[in-house]
């Protein structure tokens, strides 16, 4: 089973964003990381955050935290480590941070716009897009003050998580999976994987071995092979979900998101995002 690059492509060139085609021209290695950094720069707001929709199922044009940890991540997977986006990406959740450390899954002026209806304010802190974000400012090798309260809120956040308890529905499996996400990034390596072997005993009720649909497989939580969480995952699971993603390619040369559509533009957007993100998964497991 092998992936159809050229399909890929033109998936790409035939569906996606701008920032998706020069997100694969930097896979590819057929240009370099500054255009992206320049389209990254097309969806930042005078406040320092981010919005306009880099992230397509939040329409709204105002700053957002997924909007922060969206730009982050692609800065990290382009190598660029020392823009000044990310600096003031950083100050920009120090705005919106509530006592506790942790930021809100969405700001109240997402409700005035288009969105996926997952996204509602909440009043309590969000572990989902604190720990995105903080993960992403680690990835990146960052030193920022915000990073000490969200650290010790997402200490807090897993600490907590009872897994033998909890309700085995997708809500808690992207709680779990965000987790994780920030357990593979943390520098502090001893009390990550000291966090890791407490969640790993009832890990089997969120993640499924067998891909498909709006579930978290192994390689959600341990996409790459030095992930810290992939060793708490057998290599034929991590193996039989590469396979899948490689035969889940369609006709057209895309790949398909697990979740609900809700809107054209939207699905067509994450396709890209989804294409890009598989090839890059692929590629990093040596499998395109």
């Amino acid at each position: 089973m092998t992936v159809d690059l050229q399909a890929a492509q033109t998936f790409i060139y035939a569906h996606a964003r701008l920032l998706e085609r020069h997100r694969l021209a930097y896979l590819l290695e057929q240009a370099g990381p500054e255009p992206v950094v320049q389209t990254l720069r097309a969806y930042r707001n005078p406040d320092d955050g981010f919005g306009n929709a880099i992230e397509p199922d939040m329409r709204a044009p105002d700053s957002q935290p997924v909007g922060i940890h969206t730009v982050l991540e692609i800065l990290h997977e382009v190598g660029v480590h020392d823009d000044a986006i990310v600096s003031g990406a950083a100050d920009w959740l120090t705005t919106i941070t509530r006592a506790d450390g942790g930021v809100p899954f969405c700001l109240p002026s997402a409700l005035d716009y288009p969105r996926n209806p997952i996204w509602q304010p909440a009043d309590e802190s969000s572990s989902i897009q604190t720990a995105a974000n903080a993960a992403a400012l680690h990835e990146l090798g960052v030193e920022h003050p915000w990073l000490d309260g969200a650290d010790e809120y997402m200490w807090h956040s897993i600490d907590e998580l009872d897994l033998a308890t909890a309700d085995a529905n997708p809500g808690t499996g992207y709680v779990i999976r965000f987790a994780v996400t920030f357990l593979n990034a943390h520098p502090d390596a001893a009390r990550a994987e000291a966090a890791l072997d407490a969640l790993a005993p009832d890990l089997d009720r969120f993640v499924s071995a067998e891909p498909g649909g709006d579930v978290q497989t192994p390689l959600d939580l341990a996409p790459r092979p030095d992930s810290r969480a992939r060793r708490l995952f057998d290599d034929d699971d991590i193996e039989r979900n590469l396979d899948a993603l490689e035969g889940a390619q369609r006709p057209d040369g895309g790949w398909m998101f697990g979740w609900d559509e809700w809107n054209p533009a939207a699905t067509l957007e994450w396709r890209g995002v989804v294409t890009i993100d598989t090839l890059r998964l692929l590629r990093v497991n040596r499998r395109a």
